[in-house]
């Protein structure tokens, strides 16, 4: 195995240029300028983005930091195997979405392409390497990897498996490989293992203390990253349950997640009601989790992790049927306008968004729907709604700014928490618009009282459009006062 010395000026490779590959490396680059970096794609296409001042991500300050450390230890390339032979360390960063196809179907985890990667690392392989999981995977996945090596490796070249998950949340990404909660480092407890773990270890320790960087086996490690998406979109799903009978008895669930987050066994994070958590990890991570339980005869752990992603899918077209409900259920040809289409705030990425059901519901009644996202480019709209396009009945513009889709519209939907759309002229919007004038908030980012006096007919998440007694506690207060 490598020797592990003080500070050894080492050759790292990152295989996969995403979301994941790209930031990372470039943090490591910027922070550890003695180490060459090199982060590798079979994709042209996003190598030559990466290469260019228009990257093919957004995250705040990854322009900056790619910018001042490309070309001097920093390198994107498609040449592959050149940058596996030079290598010390191999990051392995490639897609591992949930499979669509075979057993599994719809939960597991498809590691084509980690496979691919691996087999292709070993091939080219001239000496012996440690190689990193950065990707997503189920529990166990380091052992496959390390089989898979070990049959193909040439004579005298071995590799250690580390499981080093990420952690990052994106809109604030470069902020979490900088200032991280936790650095997870998974090894085989042996000799070889615990060197490569040491020396993964002094590669973050550069810039994070080391009490923050944590040696573990390799399969609490895998399992991890799992569980604490888990248990995050679990807390999402749980308030978002709360919204849902806030809005029928007339609370705020606002005001609820207060009164809960003030207790310290809970705690105020993840507690925001929102139309739905979207993004690459959380409901992948959940269907993993879902299909490793009921693959260890786990059914009730399935069917408990399960509903998570089922109550997100619930919130999401709730609030689609608020909106049809508002509009006299009925939005065929009527113009609707939609502000944001990332899942969240501070990125590009639109991967699993809420906006996408919600959409695709409009679409579905024959509305004609105005996008304007802050980030997310026109392609990338068009190409997540081809399905719902080709079977809906409605159509969709993508727009330059929010004023331009609000023009004519019956209704404004705000799908992602964009700060741009806190200050919106929102007089401005409402006397652009049909009346009555709709304002369904799925973020809970508008001042109510504000929008309300101007003229919008409001509705806002896990809030009852008018907070009048219900009607249950009204025939108890009218009979209370008739024995009176």
């Amino acid at each position: 195995m490598l020797r592990v010395d003080r500070e050894p000026s080492l050759n790292i490779a990152c295989v996969g240029a995403g979301y994941v590959g790209g930031p990372t490396c470039a943090v490591i680059a910027h922070k550890c300028a003695h180490h060459r970096v090199t982060v590798v794609d079979i994709s042209e296409e996003r190598i030559a983005a990466w290469n260019s001042d228009e990257l093919p991500i957004y995250e705040a300050g990854l322009s900056d930091i790619v910018k001042e450390c490309k070309g001097r230890n920093l390198f994107f390339s498609t040449d592959v195997d050149g940058a596996i032979n030079e290598a010390d360390i191999i990051f392995l960063a490639v897609n591992t979405p949930t499979k669509a196809n075979g057993v599994g179907a719809g939960f597991a985890s498809d590691l084509t392409y980690l496979e691919a990667a691996v087999r292709r690392v070993v091939k080219v392989a001239r000496r012996s390497k440690i190689l990193v999981e950065k990707s997503t995977v189920p529990c166990r996945t380091a052992e496959s990897i390390a089989q898979v090596a070990a049959a193909n490796a040439r004579p005298g070249v071995h590799f250690q498996v580390l499981s080093n998950p990420e952690f990052l949340a994106e809109g604030t990404a470069i902020h979490d490989l900088l200032h991280p909660d936790r650095i997870l480092i998974g090894c085989m407890p042996t000799e070889d293992g615990l060197k490569a773990q040491e020396l993964l270890t002094n590669i973050y320790a550069k810039w994070i203390p080391r009490k923050k960087i944590i040696g573990m086996h390799l399969w609490s490690s895998e399992l991890a990253k799992l569980a604490a998406n888990a248990l995050l979109a679990q807390r999402v799903s749980s308030i978002n349950a709360i919204s849902a009978i806030c809005e029928a008895v007339g609370a705020d669930v606002g005001e609820v997640a207060t009164a809960c987050g003030q207790d310290s066994r809970i705690g105020p994070h993840f507690l925001t009601a929102s139309v739905g958590f979207g993004g690459s990890c959380f409901r992948k991570d959940i269907l993993n989790l879902v299909y490793l339980s009921n693959a260890l005869k786990l059914p009730q752990v399935a069917k408990y992790w399960e509903q998570v992603n089922l109550m997100n899918e619930y919130q999401q077209h709730r609030f689609s049927k608020r909106i049809l409900a508002a509009l006299f259920n009925t939005i065929s040809d009527k113009h609707i306008a939609v502000l944001g289409f990332a899942f969240k705030k501070g990125t590009s990425d639109s991967r699993e968004s809420p906006a996408i059901n919600v959409v695709s519901d409009l679409l579905s009644e024959g509305a004609n729907i105005r996008i304007h996202d802050c980030k997310v480019p026109s392609k990338q709209i068009f190409r997540d709604l081809a399905c719902s396009l080709a079977n809906g009945r409605g159509s969709v513009e993508v727009c330059e700014t929010p004023y331009q889709a609000a023009m004519n519209a019956h209704a404004l939907v705000i799908l992602t928490d964009w700060a741009d759309y806190q200050t919106l002229d929102y007089k401005a919007i409402y006397c652009s618009m049909s009346k009555p004038a709709y304002l369904f908030d799925g973020r809970s980012i508008v001042d109510e009282q504000e929008v309300r006096q101007i003229g919008f007919d409001v509705h806002i998440i896990g809030r009852a459009r008018e907070r009048s007694l219900p009607r249950l506690y009204q025939n108890v207060l009218a009979d209370s006062r008739a024995v009176v």
